[in-house]
């Protein structure tokens, strides 16, 4: 009897394409923002990584940007909405930047303390390590579309760190970054491609 073959997991990490909010720098959580029309010409140049995979299953937050960023790419018009791939929550921080944050609150830094009336580290840490899971349930190529900061935690948490390291991994609009697992090791989760930006082609199989 033929032992069934399985194919290893690869999470093909999208980040949305380019909204107003995020050409200005303000943290946008739950705001239902639309993408700009370069975010939405950024959504269509991830075709050809698109083209060149053959997913399994694809997945999106329900945020319109990453919705429209999905069809867009010609990934999928009826993607799974995945509740777990939504933004960082931030709170009463929703709609600031970083630097207006920082002129009332030196040095605070949201991979390590997180927003009032938010999530907090610890809360979105629980969020990454559930997607995690489920997605080590799937095979093959899996497509994620989502959001930078979170991205950020889910790739901290794909190789065993803490979220406060999250803040190493920045991710630009439109960018594809790849979660798998080392050649020779397969039981070793490595970042195989990090914040590429449209028409990067190093992805081989």
């Amino acid at each position: 009897m033929t032992e069934a073959r399985t194919t290893p997991l690869r999470l093909f990490y999208f980040r949305h394409g380019e909204t107003l909010w995020s050409l200005s720098h303000r943290h946008t959580g739950r705001t239902d923002i639309a993408l700009t029309a370069q975010g939405e010409e950024q959504a269509r140049m991830l075709r050809s990584w698109v083209a060149d995979a053959s997913f399994s299953r694809v997945l999106t937050s329900s945020r319109l940007r990453a919705r429209t960023t999905c069809e867009l790419s010609g990934a999928s018009s009826k993607p799974d909405v995945e509740p777990d791939l939504a933004e960082w929550d931030y709170g009463d921080y929703e709609g600031l930047c970083s630097a207006d944050i920082c002129r009332d609150r030196p040095g605070w830094n949201l991979f390590r303390d997180g927003c009032p009336n938010g999530e907090s580290p610890a809360q979105v840490c629980r969020r990454a390590d559930r997607l995690i899971a489920y997605v080590r349930t799937m095979e093959g190529d899996v497509a994620l579309f989502s959001h930078g900061q979170f991205g950020a935690v889910l790739a901290a948490r794909w190789i065993g760190l803490e979220v406060v390291e999250g803040q190493h991994f920045s991710i630009g609009p439109a960018s594809l970054s790849l979660l798998s697992y080392d050649n020779d090791h397969a039981t070793v989760p490595v970042i195989g491609l990090w914040n590429a930006a449209p028409g990067y082609s190093a992805l081989g199989k």
